[in-house]
């Protein structure tokens, strides 16, 4: 009795280690538990699809550190990045030229281009005198071609220079879209975490909303003063905030502005008695420097992309209000 007793509970072990061993098998080959795997092509998304999956993920970031859409060329790893996403965010072809082919392999399912999300606004590309991109200007910064005109100067659907502009984070209306358009997204990718998105997208968007208020409070002393920017890639903020820009020394951060335009700059400047002319981090200084040299306008730096900033949520809070700090503290002083 004894030794069958004995016998019977060496069976029971047995049977419960092999089950044991087999719900470990079963759960080290299945994903269920896991994160989907998310891409996201710039910082400023990254920031938002990051604040929704708080808790349950965290994206890939392919441009890092300074690398901007206007100059990136893609490598080995962020294609096999790609293959492997089971999400993929960008803003479009229109931004983003250098994921237009290889966004073309994947399944449409796979793929957010959030500047067709429902919700966003769309602004079109301004055009005429200030504004107008030249057909002499035929010089770049080794940016490469793919932001609005080929070496002749002819207008090419690309970036702020096809039907729209494509900057469409720096307004907080379209960030708050943005972050319902990804908590969908990851919802129908990841069902089982459709609750963490919606609670992750319902706290980004109050966030947004209150820094939003903050800007708009730091802005409203400078809002009828004057002022031009590098390259026109801040409508948005400027329409948002009814800013008064007043140009831009070029229209596309790949073509070097000729002598004629920075005349019309210069001019402007000393007719409107613009206060700063911003340039951008990832471009030479000197070209500002010699437009405002001899008139009374000052200079800082705008960085619409972050690019200074460590991925993660913040960026896009830093961002605006690094546009913010620099606007206001150059034009209220």
């Amino acid at each position: 009795m004894g030794k069958a007793w004995q016998n019977s509970v060496r069976s029971a072990a047995a049977v419960l280690t092999i089950a044991f061993l087999g719900m470990a098998g079963v759960s080290a080959i299945s994903p269920a538990a896991a994160a989907p795997k998310v891409v996201v092509s710039i910082k400023p998304l990254h920031s938002l699809a990051t604040g929704v999956m708080a808790g349950v993920g965290a994206p890939e970031l392919l441009l890092k550190g300074a690398a901007t859409p206007h100059s990136y060329a893609m490598k080995p790893s962020d294609v096999r990045s790609l293959l492997r996403a089971d999400l993929v965010i960008w803003v479009g072809a229109g931004m983003e030229s250098f994921l237009s082919k290889p966004i073309r392999s994947l399944s449409s399912r796979k793929v957010l281009e959030l500047h067709k999300a429902q919700g966003v606004t769309l602004l079109k590309a301004r055009e005429g005198g200030i504004w107008e991109p030249e057909a002499d200007a035929g010089h770049g910064y080794g940016h490469g071609n793919g932001h609005g005109h080929n070496t002749t100067g002819e207008k090419k659907d690309a970036h702020a220079h096809g039907a729209h502009d494509m900057h469409i984070w720096l307004s907080p209306a379209n960030a708050k879209a943005m972050t319902a358009a990804i908590a969908a997204a990851l919802s129908k990718t990841d069902p089982d975490n459709a609750a963490r998105y919606a609670a992750n997208a319902a706290r980004l968007t109050a966030r947004i909303e209150t820094h939003d208020a903050a800007i708009a409070a730091r802005l409203a002393p400078v809002k009828d003063k004057p002022f031009i920017v590098f390259h026109d890639a801040y409508q948005f903020f400027e329409k948002h905030y009814g800013l008064a820009a007043a140009g831009s020394i070029t229209v596309t951060p790949d073509r070097k502005p000729s002598p004629r335009r920075l005349y019309t700059i210069r001019k402007r400047i000393l007719e409107q008695k613009v206060r700063c002319v911003f340039n951008e981090p990832q471009f030479p200084p000197a070209l500002v420097a010699t437009v405002i040299d001899g008139t009374p306008a000052r200079t800082a730096v705008l960085d619409p992309l972050g690019a200074s900033l460590p991925a993660g949520e913040e960026v896009w809070f830093g961002l605006m209000s690094g546009l913010a700090d620099e606007i206001s503290g150059c034009l209220g002083n």
